[in-house]
């Protein structure tokens, strides 16, 4: 019930078209108005952030992470996950599929929503799995599963390789308006490599996967989905291949969507050079030539989506030979900030990033969000763009610190996030009013105002039975004489 005013930055949303210096209104977690040179002071009813400087940007919406959260808690759980995604100006974040037990029923399902409302802070949507237990044989109850609040279904962390369920999957998920997500990997193409197939896995002696893994899933899907009239979502596109494959496929009217994680974009197998596990992940870093080809796909809109893939994992798993160690990178604290580092090295505009990142995202799963427009949910990045700093992942609030960015210096950075109205991530450490103490003198107010309305149109009546009494008084004494 209490308001704030963003004051003085500069409002960029693709979405709603707003490009300039504006001061957003927030009301009841709302954005009410958007507006020049709002008047008004900090008080018990306003929060007044002063933006002067700043860029804010829509809250970030990530359509694929990992949270580990029932069964890998000592990897990530949901509340860490969700203060590492606020850091990051990440106010939705998806989750996959692959927990212990696996989300392949509403019992978990639930669990995982009602954690994160327990936590509060950021929407956590869950996707359901393809498949019961991920074995890849018996279809998931989607009607179930999206009754009980999973927003697609998926059985990312391992490909479907049967393509009759493939394609039972999209067809069936069209009674329920579920985007399926593949996991794009022939395993018997990749046959065992760790890295990408090329001179650097060569010179290193490690085992490569060819592009062909990825691309020959994502052609039969690309049929199936053609086939079935399926929504099929491909996720962490990695290859020149696949990029030209979805391009083509959207050309012929397939209702198909893609996505690319910040690591693909900035990333080569060069990078590998010293055996760091930091840099092992599925799909593997790929050549120039694929990175040219995913920033070209960002790019002309053939793919969709900027995520990040946000996959914990503890030393346990890292710690060990690249061969033996897991796939696997965190990033919610680090995408925004990669991106904006990208479009101020010109390799993107402001445009593209901010609509991979927002609005493209929340179309692709049927949300209300990602654009600041008056009704809608008041979720905000308020970024720095002028701000340069050097990752840590010790200071990271996530469990896991297995980032491949490690000591990187990047420019721009997410200085507050506001979810539904209520500024949930602070860096520059203002004290904020207490909450409760805001909304007691909210209700005070509104009472106030209330009384002073009663009061007042009690004296409108009676001033108005005084002029009748009046007017009756005056007839008597005419009436009178008349006698």
């Amino acid at each position: 019930m209490d308001g704030i005013v963003i004051k003085g930055g500069h409002v960029f949303d693709p979405a709603s078209g707003i490009d300039g210096e504006v001061d957003i209104i927030v009301m009841a977690g709302s954005v009410v108005s958007i507006e020049e040179g709002v008047l008004v002071e900090e008080n018990a009813l306003w929060l007044v952030l002063d933006c002067t400087g700043m860029l804010v940007l829509p809250g970030i919406i990530d359509i694929h992470t990992h949270l580990r959260e029932p069964g890998f808690e000592y990897k990530e759980t949901i509340e860490t996950g969700m203060l590492s995604a606020a850091a990051g100006g990440v106010t939705t974040i998806a989750c996959m599929a692959n927990t212990d037990p696996v989300n392949d029923n509403a019992a978990v399902t639930r669990f995982i929503k009602k954690k994160s409302e327990i936590s509060a802070g950021i929407d956590v949507l869950p996707i359901g799995a393809l498949s019961v237990g991920l074995k890849g044989k018996d279809l998931t109850d989607m009607g179930e599963l999206k009754e009980a609040g999973c927003v697609a279904i998926s059985d990312d962390g391992v490909p479907v390789t049967d393509g009759s369920l493939m394609r039972r999957a999209l067809e069936y998920s069209r009674l329920f308006d579920l985007p399926v997500i593949t996991h794009a990997e022939d395993l018997a193409i990749a046959s065992g490599g760790v890295m990408n197939e090329g001179p650097t896995a060569t010179k290193l002696g490690l085992s490569g996967i060819p592009n062909q893994a990825e691309d020959s899933f994502v052609a039969r899907d690309i049929g199936l989905a053609e086939l079935t009239g399926g929504h099929l979502h491909v996720a962490h596109v990695s290859t020149k291949g696949s990029v030209e494959l979805i391009r083509m496929a959207k050309k012929r009217g397939v209702n198909v969507t893609a996505e690319v994680t910040p690591h693909h974009l900035m990333l080569t197998d060069d990078s590998i050079i010293g055996y760091d596990t930091d840099f092992k992940m599925s799909p593997p870093l790929r050549s120039r030539e694929d990175v040219d080809a995913l920033i070209e796909g960002v790019k002309d809109g053939t793919i969709d989506a900027i995520a990040t893939d946000h996959a914990p994992h503890s030393s346990i798993e890292k710690d060990l030979e690249f061969d033996s160690a897991a796939c696997g990178v965190v990033g919610l604290e680090t995408s925004l900030s990669l991106m904006l580092t990208m479009a101020s090295k010109g390799i993107f505009t402001m445009d593209e990033i901010v609509r991979a990142m927002t609005i493209n995202p929340a179309r692709i799963f049927g949300l209300n969000a990602g654009t600041i427009t008056p009704g809608n949910p008041a979720d905000l990045a308020i970024v720095d763009p002028k701000k340069r700093w050097v990752v840590d992942p010790s200071k990271f609030y996530s469990k896991s610190q297995n980032s491949p960015f490690k000591g990187m210096e990047l420019k721009g950075r997410v200085v507050r996030t506001v979810k539904s109205g209520s500024l949930i991530y602070n860096l520059l450490g203002e004290k904020v009013p207490d909450q409760e103490k805001r909304e007691e003198s909210v209700l005070k107010e509104l009472d106030r105002i209330h009384n002073e309305v009663v009061i007042e149109k009690n004296r409108e009546k009676y001033m108005k039975e005084n002029k009748d009494k009046r007017k009756n008084k005056d007839r008597r004494r005419k009436d009178r004489r008349r006698d």
